[in-house]
């Protein structure tokens, strides 16, 4: 089985990129699912209802997110359906609307478990994420899925790593995400498990991690509040594919993907 994971999707040029290069791999690669998260695909911060829709047309399978998922109040009620396609972290508190892990499949019944996490360093006090991976992938199994991949959200590249580490040889994949820059380790570890420490970014680089490169120089030279508005030039699309053994869950290879979107 072949997944490509793509990095967070960075407002209108992220979506863009998505809908047009996407489709492009999946022929060109072979991939039988396409999971992305979506966590700043409305305006370069949060989901909507519309963005995380414009995605899924675009032949992704499922989205995930991170700590940005709750910044649109319009993305509650989406959340809450029992069939919708967008996780939220599953270490957020009892009662959060949505769900944090998923099962999904190909067109021929072929599994892959899902499962969204948010990391604590530097971050917000959530529940323990290594705790509930432990209970996250056991309830995935428990649903069929032998392939498995984990999103990890988080701002810390030790807890990325701490978290490829704990999860080696148990999911096929542990994948990095939320700082948008995407790192030169992709390897398969030991025991099977292919990790990165993050995947990168669908969205502009002629920015600051996605944001208009002025107003971010501006807030660090002034040390004041500035809105922040997406770039819209040199956009990319990076993520990573995994190739997954489909009679052990574990990883045969990951290649990191990193696509440039022709000028109109």
């Amino acid at each position: 089985m072949k997944v490509l994971f793509l990095g967070d999707v960075f407002g209108k040029p992220g979506r863009q990129a998505v809908a047009r290069l996407v489709p492009r791999l999946i022929a060109k690669e072979g991939l039988d699912l396409v999971v992305a998260n979506a966590e700043n695909s409305a305006s370069g911060i949060g989901v909507t209802p519309d963005s995380a829709e414009e995605l899924l047309a675009a032949e992704v399978n499922l989205l995930t997110s991170g700590n940005h998922i709750w910044s649109k109040r319009e993305i509650l009620p989406y959340l809450a359906k029992p069939d919708a396609r967008l996780l939220r972290p599953a270490n957020y508190p009892p009662g959060a609307p949505g769900r944090g892990r998923a099962v999904i499949s190909t067109p021929d019944g072929r599994k892959l478990g899902v499962l969204n996490l948010e990391g604590r360093v530097f971050m917000k006090a959530l529940d323990d994420p290594f705790r509930a991976a432990e209970e996250g992938i056991a309830a995935l199994r428990a649903e069929g899925a032998k392939a498995i991949l984990v999103d990890m959200h988080c701002e810390a590249t030790s807890e990325k790593n701490a978290m490829g580490w704990f999860l080696d040889g148990k999911v096929s994949a542990v994948l990095g995400t939320h700082t948008h820059i995407q790192t030169a380790d992709a390897r398969v570890l030991p025991g099977g498990t292919a990790f990165v420490t993050d995947v990168g970014m669908c969205g502009p680089w002629d920015s600051v991690i996605g944001v208009r490169k002025e107003l971010v120089l501006e807030r660090f030279l002034s040390a004041r509040p500035v809105s922040f508005d997406p770039a819209k030039r040199d956009v990319w699309l990076q993520g990573a594919i995994v190739d997954i053994d489909e009679a052990t869950g574990l990883a045969r290879t990951i290649v990191r993907v990193q696509e440039r979107l022709p000028e109109p």
